[in-house]
C-alpha cells in the first residue's frame, strides 16, 4: 500500500475548497430563484472538475493525456448541461442553467491549475450575469 503524502492531501483539500467556495455565489443565486440546478449541482460540478484535473495533473504530469482529460471534462460538462435544457410548447428553458454548469466546470479546472485569477473572474461575472441578467431578459410570449 503506497504511503499517503499529507502535504498533497492538504493541497488538494485547499484547491477543491477554493473551487467549492467560488461556485457558491452562482449556486446560491440559482437555488434562491428555484431554477432547477442549484446549491447541490453547481458546487458538485466545480469540485468534480477540479478533482479530475488534479488527478490528471498528478498522474500524467503535463503530457498529452492530461490535455485529453481536460477535453473530456469539458465535453462531459456540455453533456450534463444539455440535460438541463428542456423544450416545451415552443419554448426552450434551461439554457442558462446549462451554461452555468459549464461555467462552474471551468472554475474547477481553473482552480486545479492554480489560475485563481481566472476562477475569481468566472465566479464574479457568472454571479453578476445570473443575478442581474434576468432584469434584461425579455420574457417570451406563450
Amino acid at each position: 500500500m503506497p504511503e499517503i503524502d499529507f502535504t498533497l492531501v492538504w493541497f488538494n483539500l485547499y484547491q477543491i475548497g477554493i473551487a467549492f467556495l467560488l461556485s457558491l455565489p452562482i449556486a446560491l443565486n440559482r437555488e434562491y430563484l428555484a431554477k432547477g440546478a442549484g446549491l447541490r449541482t453547481y458546487p458538485l460540478v466545480s469540485i468534480a472538475c477540479c478533482a479530475f484535473m488534479l488527478v490528471a495533473m498528478d498522474v500524467y504530469e503535463g503530457s498529452d493525456a492530461e490535455a485529453r482529460v481536460m477535453y473530456g471534462v469539458i465535453t462531459g460538462m456540455g453533456f450534463i448541461g444539455g440535460g438541463a435544457i428542456i423544450k416545451e410548447s415552443g419554448r426552450t428553458m434551461g439554457t442558462a442553467n446549462a451554461a452555468g454548469i459549464w461555467l462552474t466546470g471551468a472554475i474547477g479546472i481553473s482552480v486545479a491549475y492554480s489560475r485563481y485569477e481566472v476562477a475569481l473572474v468566472l465566479s464574479f461575472i457568472g454571479y453578476l450575469i445570473f443575478q442581474f441578467g434576468r432584469f434584461l431578459k425579455r420574457e417570451q410570449a406563450d
